[in-house]
């Protein structure tokens, strides 16, 4: 048992969720509507998908891996279309609507919603594969004990930031009312709607 393959996981994973995009503007604005359990829960379906790709990537499920990126066009099109909804929806939510729904089927939904998100998005397994072959888990001399230790801080290193932002932001969430929380939700909104068309425009030419 190589303890360092976990920290390297916890690494990994914490510098990949912490990139801005999508994902943590959505979890932001759900943080600072519904309150911090309904941003972490938000961030663990993001964790979900990361831990999924780094499984691939370091039991070298090339057939999966090669799949993925070579259907890469339509999954930017599921999740360039699924950015421009949540947008649309963000940006139309009224604050005192919203504040009910983070209990039961409110926080599968955003769970759901960010796993969704981050699998639609099979470049990340390339990061992965790169990275978890730059620290020699990938090849035939790893052990399988020490690829499922690295996938397992995978998961709980970005779980960790999403606990972190999402117990930042919830501290923030105090001074807010309902004409903040309305700009809050448009901004968030016309923000993830920036990120659906942007990613709805590189598939100019690469489907029909």
């Amino acid at each position: 048992m190589d303890i360092t393959f976990l920290i390297r996981g916890l690494v990994i994973g914490f510098s990949i969720a912490a990139a801005v995009g999508p994902i943590s503007v959505l979890v932001i604005r759900r943080t600072l509507a519904e309150g911090q359990v309904f941003g972490f829960v938000s961030g663990l379906g993001a964790a979900t998908a990361d831990a999924m790709y780094g499984c691939i990537a370091a039991f070298g499920l090339t057939y999966i891996s090669n799949m993925l990126v070579s259907q890469q066009a339509w999954f930017r099109l599921v999740g360039g279309l699924f950015l421009c909804y949540l947008g649309i929806k963000t940006f139309l939510a009224r604050p005192a609507e919203r504040l009910a729904s983070a209990e039961g089927n409110g926080l599968i939904g955003a769970y759901g919603s960010t796993l969704l998100l981050t699998l639609t998005n099979p470049m990340t397994i390339l990061s992965f594969a790169a990275v978890f072959a730059g620290f020699g888990v990938a090849n035939s001399r790893s052990s399988y004990f020490d690829a499922a230790l690295m996938v397992l801080g995978v998961f709980v290193g970005s779980g960790l930031w999403w606990l972190v932002m999402s117990s930042g932001v919830g501290i923030s969430r105090k001074g807010l009312n309902l004409r903040r929380m309305r700009w809050v939700n448009r901004v968030s909104g016309l923000i993830v709607i920036a990120f659906g068309l942007i990613a709805l425009w590189s598939l100019k030419g690469k489907i029909l």
